[in-house]
């Protein structure tokens, strides 16, 4: 009986130790629901419900040196997308509901 009570009692401690090591750290980038004014998603522009409305759309869009911006419409897709000018030269543009902007050209 000795032997089982000492066993039981090494299992006890063995298993409060396991209980205390720290869950592993999360290693894979979490990406934001809205990019900052610095950064873009890489498989930009993303599909999915899009909040912006028309005019913040504009903005945005305006913000990062587009102008001229005509025919803007939301898809589909949830992306808004227009015709614009940058630096002169006639550009598509789509903004995403991450709020990255993407140009092409037209």
């Amino acid at each position: 009986m000795k032997p089982f009570v000492l066993a039981l009692g090494a299992l006890t401690i063995t298993g409060a130790a396991f209980a205390q090591e720290q869950p592993p750290q999360q290693t894979a980038p979490i990406k934001p629901s809205v990019t900052s004014p610095d950064s873009t998603n890489p498989a930009a522009p993303v599909k999915g419900k899009n909040s912006f409305t028309e005019r913040q759309a504009k903005d945005r869009i305006e913000k990062k040196g587009f102008t001229d911006i005509t025919n803007l419409k939301l898809g589909e897709d949830g992306v808004w997308r227009a015709s614009a000018q940058k630096n002169g030269v006639p550009i598509s543009v789509a903004l995403d509901y991450q709020g990255n902007i993407t140009e092409g050209a037209i």
